[in-house]
């Protein structure tokens, strides 16, 4: 009698979702066989995975390098305050979590920096990419490697109040090399500009429905356009791409080389002999507004801040992070590669 009643009760667990006309058993038959891989374990990953694991998606992968912190409570919605006291990694504190949820998902975690090598296997028999990163070099190394093996991918981004997202569709959409110059993709991170949840929440919701779309197979109801909004000032904006799509795109044109799979576009990191330091030196080189960025740590208060006409020097604990002009980066203080990646993007974007 129990295990009956236990079958009812797991068959009604979507029945809400298949009496939605457009999506009906059928697509949530679709969504059972769809596989996922989500980058990033944060506000926007943890967002999207709850969604996604409570609405029946069969298998999820979920890949962070990072750990829980105090400062995630506030935002990233499936961790509790035991995950940030054992600084528990996200990606196995998501799955527990997870896992109590919706057992009949397949969750797994991968706890470590994606790069080209573990993209190229991660990637492999996944339906659907889902971008929850903090930083525009992975989200490049995703673009090129989902239009090489022609997997649609989501991206999300969020600071503040505003929100951004995108569904790139490979040989439909333009990619986002496509877009780099043409639309605001944004600079800043939560670190430096802050955040709250509800930017969050709305582009995880619209990043998840774009998801059950696509997998459950209802493709004509994509948005097919680029969605930014202020959820703080009451601005929305949609914005057709269509017309940013290049034709020698190097990573979406059918002579594509992808050229954020190479080495050479890759951001380069360094542990320096005989020193307790990283060097990080970005992809493209860039040309950096020294007082403005001394300015922007100044107003965190988080942290010693000096500057002469070179460099700009950010003392935060046990790190002290020097920046140059050209956006090359020391991280003194570590010789993880890991964490001075993760110092970096949070503090420079």
């Amino acid at each position: 009698m129990t295990d009956q009643l236990h079958h009812t009760e797991q068959s009604d667990r979507y029945s809400r979702q298949e009496r939605y006309a457009p999506l009906g058993k059928e697509g949530q038959a679709r969504l059972k066989d769809s596989k996922v891989l989500i980058i990033g374990a944060g506000a926007l990953g943890t967002g999207i995975a709850e969604t996604l694991v409570r609405s029946g998606v069969g298998q999820i992968t979920i890949v962070d390098r990072d750990y829980v912190e105090w400062s995630n409570l506030q935002r990233q919605q499936l961790y509790v305050e035991q995950d940030a006291i054992e600084r528990m990694p996200k990606a196995m504190a998501a799955v527990k979590r997870l896992t109590e949820i919706n057992s009949s998902v397949r969750i797994e975690a991968k706890v470590m920096d994606v790069r080209v090598d573990e993209l190229e296997e991660l990637v492999e028999h996944t339906d659907l990419i889902m971008d929850a990163t903090d930083n525009f070099d992975t989200r490049l190394l995703i673009n090129d490697m989902a239009q090489k093996h022609n997997i649609p991918w989501i991206y999300g981004g969020c600071v503040g109040s505003y929100g951004i997202t995108y569904t790139f569709l490979p040989g439909e959409t333009p990619c986002l090399n496509c877009l780099l110059g043409e639309v605001p993709l944004g600079g800043d991170t939560c670190d430096t500009s802050g955040i709250i949840p509800q930017a969050v929440q709305m582009v995880t919701a619209n990043q998840t429905a774009e998801a059950m779309k696509l997998l459950s197979g209802n493709t004509a109801a994509l948005r097919r356009k680029l969605l930014s909004f202020d959820v703080w000032r009451n601005e929305y904006i949609s914005i057709n791409v269509d017309g940013a799509k290049k034709q020698e795109c190097a990573s979406c044109s059918p002579a594509a080389t992808y050229p954020f799979l190479s080495a050479s576009n890759l951001e380069k990191t360094d542990v320096l002999c005989g020193r307790d330091t990283v060097q990080i030196r970005p992809a493209r080189r860039i040309q950096l507004d020294l007082p403005q960025t001394a300015d922007r740590l100044e107003r965190l208060g988080e942290g010693k801040v000096e500057m002469n006409p070179f460099l700009v020097s950010f003392t935060t604990g046990q790190h002290r992070l020097v920046i140059f002009q050209d956006g090359r980066v020391l991280v003194h203080g570590t010789k993880d590669t890991s964490e001075a990646r993760t110092l970096v993007h949070r503090y420079f974007g």
